[in-house]
C-alpha cells in the first residue's frame, strides 16, 4: 500500500512540472486535472490520521492568509 502514495507524489510532482514548464493550453488543463485527481485520490487512500491532519493543516492555513487576520475588510 505505501507504493501507491510513492506513485501518487510522483505523478503528481510531474504534473506539477509540466504546468510550470508549459504555456500550451492543452497540456496546462492536463497537468492541472492530474494533479488534482491525483490529490484526492492520495487522500482518500490515506489513512484516517494522516486526512485529519491534513485537513487541520488546511484549517490553519487558512487562518493564518485569510483576509480578517490580515485586518482588511
Amino acid at each position: 500500500m505505501q507504493s501507491v502514495y510513492i506513485i501518487l507524489l510522483t505523478v503528481s510532482a510531474t504534473a506539477v512540472l509540466i504546468y510550470n514548464h508549459t504555456s500550451e493550453d492543452i497540456s496546462f488543463v492536463l497537468a492541472v486535472l492530474t494533479g488534482l485527481i491525483c490529490l484526492f485520490w492520495g487522500f482518500a487512500c490515506a489513512p484516517w490520521l494522516v486526512q485529519l491532519l491534513i485537513v487541520l493543516g488546511l484549517f490553519c492555513f487558512y487562518r493564518l492568509y485569510s483576509p480578517d487576520s490580515q485586518g482588511l475588510s
